[in-house]
């Protein structure tokens, strides 16, 4: 940051900022550095908030909090209109600043943006549908019903994987909902969040009567989240992640009893059946598992192939793995870019050796090299035995562990062996396979799907998955109620007072 001549990256990130009304003479003068995964090169020097700016983001957002929630929800859901139309004209400048950041190639940039918009669109269709249900009563002249209200500040905290589009999952919910947001980003992708931010404050501003403190960010690692989790005014904290850090946030939260949201790792599978379309089926596997180079919580990590098929799946597989272009993520022709930092790059070299000393049998793997910095590698195809050592651990980089099997119960359960349960596959033409995999006996996971992968799960549906993955669930559905609190009513409009239950309490008669 001391270059007096800036790189042509860093030119390119600052102008971008700017012209999505990031103030970049702001910058330069802090203590934590913002890379890009591209080249390693610094973007910016950021400064940390403090415990007491934390408390006083938190504290500004209880206070709107008051006034928020007392504004009819289908106006709330203007303010979200407006800031999908912000997003609208951002897009290519937003999707851009993803790729430099996040290192992604830039359709999945440029994706990531088209997410947000869509999550906004539903929410705002949202905003008149918040709506309860009328409940039968066993009590003569009485109503009982249920109503949904606003239910707090809601703290953001966010992976570098989504560095943006997770967050408006949270965000045009929870805003149209009634409540507040402070977002902690990812420390590894904060630019993302200045901008995003910045894109809302313009939205903000067109809608014009919006409360201050509405919508926050708040910079910095682990300490400032935990300053987001303890803070008693902090009604539901939605966490993305690694399970190690849904195991410290969960106790936080349920030792002052707030809500937890909680979206951690993926260890997804796909199986192989006999009947599959196997050309389909190596296309859904290649992006699955080589997409975001391996960094999604929905990325293909383990595949389960029938004996039948395996030698011709792995047939097309293992040139598709060496051939897939790796690169410069602002390449047109790029599929699969960098890893995030250089510990990405140690798990994966430390899982693949694990997995060549249990008698695997490694395709790829190895470092590629893109100019002078970045960590890339060609992504990995690994054929096992057996489901042993490192098939078992989310690594989050981009390895596909391949297994035969003979049976699909066999096949089910090598899937469900796994201790997260977010997303799950299935390839097969046999309507019962599909239909077994799909019913209580098959997948335990949030998500499964026939003959398409694991990943890219469209806003409509609850996003989320079980056991070790949290439990949480977001963007579509009724996912919404997790931003809100639920009241049981019951009317009583006649003149009587029967109980429930057939309960008698007849007080006695007075002169």
């Amino acid at each position: 940051m001391t270059d007096s001549t800036p790189s042509p990256l860093l030119s390119e990130t600052h102008a971008l900022l700017a012209r999505l009304g990031v103030d970049v003479t702001t910058l330069a003068a802090g203590a934590r550095t913002a890379r890009s995964p591209i080249t390693g090169e610094a973007l910016a020097a950021l400064t940390d908030a403090t415990p007491a700016e934390v408390a006083a983001a938190v504290g500004a957002a209880h206070q709107a909090f008051a006034a928020w929630r007392e504004v009819p929800a289908p106006r709330r859901g203007e303010l979200v209109r407006l800031f999908g139309e912000e997003l609208r004209a951002a897009k290519a400048d937003l999707g851009r600043l993803v790729t430099i950041e996040a290192g992604k190639i830039l359709s999945e940039g440029q994706g990531e943006v088209q997410e947000m918009i869509d999550v906004c669109d539903f929410a705002v269709g949202l905003s008149r549908q918040l709506c309860g249900l009328t409940i039968a009563t066993e009590r003569r002249e009485h109503r009982m019903m249920e109503t949904w209200h606003p239910l707090g500040v809601v703290g953001i905290i966010s992976a570098f994987n989504f560095p943006v589009a997770v967050w408006a999952w949270n965000a045009a919910l929870a805003l149209v909902c009634g409540d507040p947001v402070v977002w902690k980003p990812s420390e590894k992708t904060p630019l993302t969040a200045l901008a995003t931010h910045a894109v809302l404050g313009r939205a903000l501003a067109r809608f014009g009567d919006a409360p201050a403190g509405l919508a926050q960010v708040v910079l910095g690692d682990a300490a400032v989240g935990a300053a987001l989790v303890d803070d008693p005014r902090v009604a539901l904290v939605s966490a993305t992640g690694s399970t190690a850090m849904g195991r410290a946030v969960a106790p936080r939260l349920a030792a002052r009893f707030a809500r937890a949201l909680l979206e951690l790792g993926g260890n997804n599978a796909a199986i192989v059946c006999p009947s599959a379309d196997l050309e389909l089926a190596v296309r859904a596997i290649a992006f699955a598992a080589m997409g975001t180079a391996g960094q999604r919580c929905t990325t293909l990590r383990r595949l389960f192939v029938h004996d039948d098929v395996a030698a011709p799946l792995l047939a097309r597989l293992r040139p598709a793995y060496a051939s897939v272009r790796v690169g410069d993520p602002r390449a047109p022709d790029a599929l699969v870019g960098p890893l995030v930092d250089g510990a990405a790059r140690d798990a994966m070299a430390a899982a693949l050796a694990e997995a060549a000393a249990l008698g695997g049998t490694v395709h790829g793997g190895e470092p590629v090299a893109v100019g002078a910095g970045g960590h890339y590698v060609r992504p990995a195809l690994v054929e096992l035995p057996a489901q042993v050592g490192p098939m078992l651990r989310e690594t989050f980089a981009p390895i596909l562990y391949v297994v035969r099997y003979r049976t699909l119960d066999e096949a089910i359960a090598l899937q469900n062996a796994a201790t997260q349960g977010l997303s799950s596959s299935i390839f097969t033409r046999d309507l019962g396979e599909a239909e077994r995999f799909l019913s209580a006996s098959g997948s335990d996971c949030g998500i499964a799907n026939v003959n398409l992968g694991p990943s890219g799960a469209e806003i409509g549906g609850a996003f989320g998955g079980e056991k070790e993955t949290g439990g949480g669930r977001e963007s579509g559905s009724d996912a919404w109620r997790a931003y809100m609190r639920r009241a049981t009513n019951t009317i009583n409009y006649g003149r009587a007072l029967p109980l429930a239950q057939g309960v008698r309490f007849d007080l006695p008669e007075t002169a």
